[in-house]
């Protein structure tokens, strides 16, 4: 596997990188980040191979809240526009899905806890998904949705939301779930967004998201084999 330079967005210091550093780590990829809760530091685009956007309680309209939120968002397109692998997850996915043109706004219902995904038949198909277990109990905190960006593939839907994930041109992807979760980074997540477990259908408890423990390896190893395959 070609060594790889890798940077990647933080909008929070409790959202990182959770597998997705230990994958990089293994292959011995270059890791470099912006950390937007202290610096809006923007690197070299020409020096990158990769850009991964992980997730954050903003919204993808709160530029005036966050200053640094329009100039991601044109980094991000220059970087498609360079034909860069763009790994986006959760308000990545959803600031990936509005560069791309679609529409961004609150879900039907918050969707936060242990709940599969189902592949899509195109997703299926496709060599980056094929073989992957199906369904997929995956972890979800969300409370917005997206449409589905032109000329991208569904990768795979929930009870909740019909756009769970999608990729563009081979090379950009959103995801809506995280893949990415360790026990560690569910533990920072619950402390710092604790307040919106409140009881509803599609949203479990702390008891119920912490005893969960036989997914966390499963999801590794999909998330593993999807950077693998987007990294040949």
């Amino acid at each position: 596997m070609k060594k790889l330079r890798i940077h990647y967005f933080q909008h929070v210091p409790f959202e990182g990188l959770g597998n997705i550093e230990h994958w990089c780590n293994e292959n011995e990829h270059t890791l470099s980040c912006t950390l937007f809760y202290e610096n809006s530091n923007f690197p070299d685009l020409q020096k990158l191979d990769w850009l991964i956007i992980m997730g954050g309680p903003m919204g993808v309209n709160d530029e005036k809240k966050y200053g640094w939120l329009s100039t991601e968002k044109e980094y991000i397109n220059q970087a498609i526009e360079a034909n860069k692998t763009v790994i986006g997850i959760c308000l990545g996915a959803q600031l990936i899905a509005q560069i791309l043109g679609s529409n961004v706004y609150q879900n039907e219902q918050k969707e936060i806890g242990w709940f599969p995904i189902e592949l899509t038949g195109e997703a299926r198909k496709h060599k980056l998904f094929s073989g992957l277990k199906d369904p997929i109990t995956v972890f979800h905190w969300h409370g917005d949705t997206f449409d589905l960006p032109k000329n991208s593939i569904r990768i795979a839907s929930s009870e909740a939301c019909k756009n769970q994930g999608f990729l563009y041109q081979n090379n950009v992807l959103g995801l809506q779930f995280h893949l990415e979760t360790t026990k560690e980074s569910l533990e920072k997540m619950i402390q710092n967004g604790r307040a919106e477990l409140k009881k509803a259908k599609l949203i479990q408890t702390e008891t119920e998201i912490e005893s969960e423990q036989d997914f966390f390896d499963g999801d590794r190893q999909i998330l593993f084999t999807l950077l693998d395959r987007l990294a040949k």
